[in-house]
């Protein structure tokens, strides 16, 4: 089971990486002049299929360790609050300062699965563009040190 579940979440976080590398010419000019309401449509289309790859990952271990992701209206929001604490019979999966990082991501996908694509704001979408790949980073090891403790735990 250990090993499924890593191997799942290896693909997720390879998978995240391609599209941080596809993107990572307009990631780069939009740090130094705003982009045009195409590029503002690229980039939110980035991120909510960002933040799917992160959830994505938060599922696979709520599916293989807990039992079952949430499910219902507020799934999403619940799947988050479970993995920063402890459940069942594991630990927290992510830090609660990483949970409130994703909690702007996730709120995000929310606002692009409900908006006209002319209401998307660069101002508010930039602090996530910008911060995207170091949120990647830091939720990959936190998931990683998740897995060894977890695996550790269970030869134990």
């Amino acid at each position: 089971m250990w090993r499924e579940l890593k191997e799942e979440i290896e693909l997720e976080f390879s998978q995240l990486r391609r599209q941080m590398q596809d993107l990572s010419d307009l990631r780069a000019k939009v740090a130094s002049v705003p982009p045009d309401q195409v590029e503002v449509m690229a980039l939110a289309t980035f991120l909510q299929a960002f933040y799917n790859g992160l959830e994505n990952s938060l599922k696979r271990i709520a599916i293989h360790i807990d039992g079952e992701p949430p499910a219902g209206p507020h799934s999403h929001s619940e799947l988050l609050d479970r993995m920063s604490r402890p459940f069942k019979i594991r630990p927290a999966v992510v830090s609660q300062d990483s949970r409130e990082r994703l909690r702007l991501y996730m709120d995000f996908r929310h606002l692009f699965r409900h908006a006209y694509s002319f209401e998307l704001r660069w101002t508010k979408m930039a602090p996530l563009v910008h911060e995207a790949e170091a949120t990647m980073c830091e939720l990959e090891d936190e998931i990683n040190r998740f897995l060894e403790a977890y695996r550790n735990d269970v030869q134990s």
